[in-house]
């Protein structure tokens, strides 16, 4: 279900149909070469730009630490970002930021609850990379 709703959404936001936080995110494999592509919620804290991978050590989250830039598109904007995985201790802020946010869509991949205080995301930071992005 997850993987056809993916599809669906993603076809909306190549024509420009999306929420401004909404994305697909184009990564190359690091073993094949060939890129592919998940729609993602952008973070955007503090003046900085954040993916946050809440389902934890996916595909595209290995793909990025290898390849270490991103293409963020929507309809016909594309834009190349370097990516920098955050450490484990600097992530708590930005998942709970994250959660408080986007909880519709991601509520269900945490194991605390929105509005949950900072401490009680270091425990899920620890598998939920955090890769700050920076444009080329």
């Amino acid at each position: 279900m997850d993987r056809a709703f993916g599809q669906v959404f993603a076809a909306l936001l190549r024509v420009g149909i999306g929420f401004q936080h909404n994305f697909i995110l184009e990564v190359r494999g690091r073993k094949s070469g060939l890129v592919f592509s998940t729609p993602v919620n952008v973070l955007a804290h503090k003046g900085r730009t954040y993916l946050c991978a809440s389902r934890g050590e996916t595909q595209w989250v290995r793909n990025a630490r290898a390849a270490g830039r991103v293409t963020l598109v929507k309809a016909s904007k594309r834009e190349e970002y370097v990516v920098r995985e955050l450490p484990v201790a600097d992530r708590p802020e930005l998942l709970k930021e994250f959660l408080d946010r986007f909880a519709t869509s991601v509520q269900r991949y945490y194991p605390v609850k929105k509005g949950s205080p900072v401490s009680a995301f270091a425990e899920c930071a620890k598998t939920m990379p955090v890769f700050e992005l920076t444009k080329v």
